[in-house]
């Protein structure tokens, strides 16, 4: 059942109470994803999947779900990163950056999820791999691939971006390129798997195994208490999407053999900045409060959106849609998502297991010195006013 905005919200308050009395660590990995209510029913008819990576943030959600609904899971990717994941699974390794795929050779599977590629020649070059080895094949994209966001409620119909440079893979060209790379590589997996392609189109992924911080900065700065700066008006939309619930979608769209193009983000109704971190303050106990800063105060201190403050975009008249994609389609499939009390819950977690060195700099947000100079010059703007 789809979790409705206000379960999704007041959960957090009924969590808050249990936080208070400290932190659990962090379940690892590869171990079972916390308050479940039950475990998931066996599918109704066990599959064959492939994973091409699956040992990164999303893989390993995808593995334990489709495990638990009676799949048969194998692994492709170079075995570099968390290599001791999963070790009772079969795990075939290759490179694809070098387009070495003798491992997939003579071996057949129902389907195929695709998870780690940017690169259009990547997709291409597996789709060749495995053509006529697969019934389905499933890419995970982004809502980067739209060429506007100008459009509040924009569907999959919209235009995606273009580049003049299909077959460039230069690295430096990453925040450029990501959007009309995956754009290009959503197209590879049609040509390949004609009709029976599905890309996914996720937002915002966050949850328990996420290194980027571009959530986990939330839960870790209110967690660390005083005044908080909060970017632009407690309105502002945002959205976002568990990494567990977008790993149990695409588990069920291979399981259905839907087919298509669907954007994967979250959560059902509008969610607003304001609301998004008085859910996450609810689970901990914390004398952080708030205070919120303009959009056009934190551009002139060069406080960037999305990157020095997290999951948060301006909806300004160019960017009103990014926060506000539909996703009434993948809704119609079964999309569902956890209560944001769990997502944070789990998050914070998470981030509390991790090494000290690793939590001494967050890969996203303010610094806290460069936080208070913000937060001082907005109290000076004030007071002169």
């Amino acid at each position: 059942m789809t979790t409705s905005r206000r379960d999704f919200l007041k959960t957090s308050a009924v969590l808050s109470g249990a936080v208070g009395a400290g932190l659990a660590a962090a379940p690892a990995l590869a171990a079972p994803a916390t308050r479940r209510a039950a475990r998931p029913a066996p599918a109704p008819k066990p599959l064959r999947i492939l994973i091409l990576g699956g040992t990164g943030f999303i893989g390993p959600h995808q593995v334990r779900y489709a495990q638990e609904r009676g799949h048969t899971v194998t692994l492709f990717n170079r075995g570099k990163t968390n290599p001791g994941l999963f070790p009772n699974l079969e795990k075939l390794q290759g490179d694809r950056a070098v387009g070495d795929y003798k491992a997939l050779k003579g071996r057949d599977w129902d389907v195929v999820i695709d998870n780690p590629t940017t690169f259009p020649r990547w997709v291409r070059e597996a789709g060749a791999a495995l053509k006529g080895h697969a019934k389905q094949y499933v890419f995970i994209s982004t809502i980067s691939v739209y060429a506007a966001n100008d459009t509040p409620d924009a569907d999959e119909t919209a235009a995606v971006a273009t580049t003049d440079t299909p077959d460039s893979e230069d690295r430096e060209k990453f925040p450029q390129l990501y959007g009309p790379w995956k754009a290009l590589s959503e197209k590879e997996a049609e040509k390949a798997f004609p009709g029976r392609a599905t890309v996914i189109r996720p937002g915002l992924i966050v949850g328990p195994g996420d290194l980027s911080d571009r959530f986990t900065y939330w839960p870790a700065r209110l967690a660390r208490g005083g005044e908080v700066l909060a970017p632009g008006n407690p309105t502002d939309p945002v959205q976002i999407i568990d990494a567990r619930d977008l790993a149990e979608f695409t588990v069920r769209v291979c399981e259905s053999g839907t087919t298509g193009v669907y954007n994967a983000t979250g959560p059902q109704s509008l969610l607003t900045m304001g609301e998004m971190l008085g859910g996450v303050r609810a689970v901990m106990s914390t004398d952080a409060h708030l205070t919120w800063v303009p959009a056009d105060f934190l551009e002139a201190q060069q406080v960037r959106p999305w990157v020095n403050m997290p999951v948060w975009v301006p909806p300004d008249a160019d960017r009103r849609g990014f926060a506000r994609r539909s996703i009434r389609r993948a809704l119609d499939k079964g999309l569902t998502f956890r209560p944001l009390a769990v997502t944070a819950k789990d998050t914070l977690d998470f981030y509390n297991a991790e090494p000290e060195e690793r939590k001494a700099k967050l890969r996203a947000g303010l610094e806290p010195a460069r936080e208070k100079e913000v937060l001082a010059a907005w109290r000076a703007k004030n007071k002169q006013a």
